[in-house]
C-alpha cells in the first residue's frame, strides 16, 4: 500500500519535471549521478557471477537471513533487471530514455517504473527475513533529478541498513550498494518524502489562499 501511494504521488511529480526535462536537457546531461552509459545486455556471461555476488552481498546484510531467500532475490533483482530493459525497449543511456518517455516515444522507463516494477515482483517472493524498502532522493534538489530506488535489508532492518538495487542508471544492467555508500544518491524513505510532499503542497496551497 505504501509502495503504491509512492508511485502516485511521484508519478505526479515526475509528470510535472517532465517539460522542465525536455528544455533543460542539455545542461542536466553534464550534472553527475544523472547520466549513465547504456550497459550491454548480451552476451549474458557474467550474469551467474553478478548473482552470485549480489547473493554474498545479500547475506552480509545479518545472521537472520535465510540463504534460499537471498540467492532467489539475488537472482530476480539481476534477471528481472534485463528483462525490464527489453520491455521497456531500452536502447539509450537512462537520461536519454527518460527523454523518450516524456516525449511519448516509449511508455516506460523512467526511474519510477524501473521502481515500481523491480518492487513488486520481489514482493511476489514473499519473503520472510528480507524486507523491501522504496527509496527517494533528490527530492528537495533543484539541479537534480528526483530519483527512485528499491532497497532491500534484513527484516526489521531499516533502508539505511540495506542494499540500494537500482536498475535504472544502468539502462538495466543492476546496480547495488549499500545504501549509505551509494554516494550518487542521498536516499530518504519513500514514505517520508511523501509526508514532505504533501505538507509543501498544503503549503503552498495555503500561500495562494492568502
Amino acid at each position: 500500500v505504501i509502495g503504491a501511494r509512492i508511485y502516485v504521488a511521484h508519478a505526479e511529480f515526475a509528470r510535472e519535471r517532465g517539460l522542465i526535462l525536455a528544455v533543460t536537457l542539455p545542461a542536466i546531461m553534464l550534472l553527475p549521478g544523472c547520466a549513465s552509459t547504456p550497459m550491454s545486455l548480451d552476451p549474458a556471461d557474467d550474469v551467474e557471477q553478478r548473482i552470485a555476488e549480489l547473493d554474498r552481498d545479500l547475506l552480509a546484510l545479518g545472521d537472520s537471513i535465510d540463504p534460499g531467500e537471498a540467492r532467489r532475490a539475488a537472482r530476480v533483482a539481476i534477471r528481472y533487471s534485463r528483462d525490464l530493459a527489453r520491455q521497456y525497449r531500452v536502447s539509450d543511456s537512462a537520461l536519454m530514455h527518460n527523454f523518450k518517455v516524456n516525449l511519448g516515444l516509449r511508455e516506460r522507463g523512467l526511474c519510477i517504473h524501473w521502481t515500481e516494477d523491480l518492487f513488486n515482483r520481489l514482493r511476489r517472493e514473499k519473503f520472510r527475513s528480507l524486507e523491501l524498502h522504496w527509496a527517494i532522493a533528490n527530492y528537495d534538489s533543484f539541479f537534480r533529478l528526483e530519483h527512485s530506488s528499491v532497497v532491500i535489508s534484513a527484516r526489521g532492518a531499516t533502508l539505511f541498513q540495506g542494499l540500494v538495487l537500482d536498475p535504472w542508471r544502468n539502462s538495466g544492467y543492476l546496480y547495488w550498494s549499500p545504501t549509505l555508500d551509494d554516494r550518487a544518491y542521498p536516499w530518504q524513505p519513500g514514505k517520508e518524502v511523501l509526508a514532505r510532499k504533501r505538507s509543501d503542497q498544503a503549503n503552498t496551497g495555503n500561500r495562494r489562499l492568502r
